[in-house]
């Protein structure tokens, strides 16, 4: 035996008599939130860090050769790092997670705890069109897995511990211990007691503070409250909910196609060129599409929008309403694009930082429109912000996630109730024509989608392949019943099914409604297994 097979082995030992298995999941919570959180802190710093030195860097060149170059590479980078050091899938990060809780009993693979983190590095830092999100919360997902299967915990156990890497990452990254809890409910839907949200509440606030003590306490949008909510408005938000639902849609439609149309391309170098040249011909029309946006998010909250047109070929027109109107909405649309162009053309990241682009963009779009057509005075950076939450609960089909997590991004409740009807409307108005999130609906697909439905959880957990019996030996409806009664002598079971010609059931032979004739040789020549079959009563 290993020596720290030993070691590990001796101090399991010591656990169980020493320490309750309830107090130890506590203190296997704390340790998976403080390195969810140093799994946060160390991928917001390897992005920005890396942002700085290529500024730095590319002082004097032209912004619109760089920005085209500088993406390509970065997916160029992350496709070699996955292609010859990983040798695995790392996109897709939450899906990946659903898929492991539903089926490979929340296992998921060492290589996880930090491969994405050099991934997203790779491709937010050279400036791809998603966020670090998902990535992160892919990281911290498997920190608990790994170290509930590392403390031999069964599968109840090492679930929550995937929960609590999970809100530990949002937490640590967002600085929002509220919004990571609620996102693992909402989001990995794990059906959990009042007592499992214990662990929960002690990693997120542990990967909240580990993130305060590391990253200051500055939020990420800073944002100062100057006109509180008007219960006149309201309309304006049902319209800004309405709208937000139909640009998530949008979004989560064209996401998911964009994104088939690159997976038929099976040469990984053909990928990186056509996405290559989407992405940077969209960053080379539209700069804002560069990174993660949350600086654009930023402009637009201060209400300077001739910034947004840094680097831009249209910088001249920079002053007038429409053009930036039009500005706006190509921005909301070709969003999506961009983003699935960089995921499909290998780039590693998420939906969370492009979903508040979008909302944000949205936001301040629809409150500016407004303003304009109907000479009201509706406040600009409120709407932009409560737009965030909307898109962000239509593309996730997550409207507390979404509501908590604006709230504590920008340091306080004072749009709650706005947030609260924005993100409805939004999450009903897309439930209308999708009943599944981005997230979801590749597993829905498949039928492997755990929901807080519990029968439907558990039929999802059951492995079929051993569950469905198939030694059936099949009976043609012409047979007659002395041939029926020779295949019930060489046969096993005490049911048959009766199939055509081309193999589809037409019904059942119960060997308890034969048995009283199936001895009765002067019925076997003319008596037919269709006058004795049943439709079975589900069929």
């Amino acid at each position: 035996m290993k020596r720290g097979s030993f070691t590990l082995n001796r101090f399991l030992k010591w656990q169980v008599a020493n320490i309750d298995q309830r107090q130890f999941l506590y203190i296997l919570a704390f340790v998976v939130g403080l390195l969810s959180a140093l799994a946060a802190v160390i991928l917001k710093n390897a992005i920005h860090y890396t942002q700085v030195i290529l500024l730095k860097w590319a002082e004097g060149t032209t912004a619109g050769l760089l920005f085209f170059a500088w993406p390509v590479a970065g997916m160029l980078l992350t496709i070699l790092f996955v292609k010859y050091i990983v040798k695995d899938r790392i996109n897709h990060g939450v899906t990946r997670i659903l898929f492991a809780i539903s089926k490979k009993n929340s296992r998921l693979k060492p290589h996880n705890t930090w491969t994405s983190i050099v991934a997203s590095t790779l491709t937010i830092g050279f400036g791809g069109s998603v966020g670090a999100e998902a990535p992160i919360v892919l990281t911290g997902a498997s920190i608990g897995s790994n170290i509930g299967r590392m403390m031999k915990m069964n599968y109840r156990h090492i679930t929550l511990l995937v929960g609590c890497g999970a809100a530990g990452a949002v937490a640590g990254i967002f600085k929002a211990p509220i919004a990571g809890i609620v996102f693992t409910l909402e989001i990995l839907m794990l059906d959990l007691t009042i007592s499992s949200i214990v662990p929960l509440l002690i990693s997120s606030v542990t990967a909240a503070t580990v993130s305060y003590f590391f990253m200051g306490k500055d939020v990420l949008f800073s944002f100062t409250l100057s006109e509180y909510f008007s219960l006149s408005n309201i309309p304006w938000y049902i319209v800004l909910g309405v709208v937000s639902g139909l640009l998530s849609l949008y979004f989560t439609r064209s996401t998911i196609f964009i994104e088939s149309l690159y997976d038929k391309i099976t040469n990984s170098y053909i990928k990186l060129i056509s996405g290559g040249l989407v992405l940077g011909f969209l960053i080379w029309l539209l700069p804002p599409l560069y990174g993660e946006g949350y600086e654009t998010i930023r402009t637009l909250l201060s209400g300077n929008t001739a910034a947004l047109f840094e680097n831009s070929q249209f910088k001249s027109l920079a002053d007038n309403f429409w053009f930036i109107m039009i500005f706006l909405a190509a921005l909301s649309i070709f969003k999506s694009v961009a983003s699935s162009s960089t995921n499909g053309a290998g780039g590693v990241g998420g939906i969370f930082a492009p979903s508040l682009f979008i909302g944000g963009v949205n936001g301040f779009f629809v409150a500016r429109l407004i303003n304009n057509l109907f000479n009201t005075g509706v406040p600009v950076s409120n709407f932009a912000l409560v737009g965030m939450a909307g898109t962000m609960a239509g593309i996730m089909h997550a409207p507390l996630t979404a509501i908590f997590l604006i709230a504590e991004i920008t340091g306080g409740y004072g749009l709650l109730i706005p947030l609260i009807i924005t993100s409805t409307i939004s999450f009903i108005t897309i439930m209308r024509f999708e009943p599944h999130s981005i997230y979801h609906k590749r597993l829905a697909r498949r039928g492997e989608l755990i929901t807080h439905h519990k029968d439907k959880a558990v039929m999802t957990l059951l492995d079929w392949t051993r569950e469905i019996e198939t030694d059936l030996v099949t009976v043609r409806s012409e047979d007659t019943l002395g041939q029926l009664v020779k295949i019930v002598a060489s046969s096993k079971r005490n049911i048959f099914p009766v199939v055509d010609e081309y193999g589809i059931l037409e019904g059942i032979v119960l060997l308890d409604n034969i048995r009283d004739i199936m001895f009765n040789s002067e019925m076997y020549d003319d008596t037919f297994v269709t006058d004795l079959m049943i439709i079975p009563p589900s069929y």
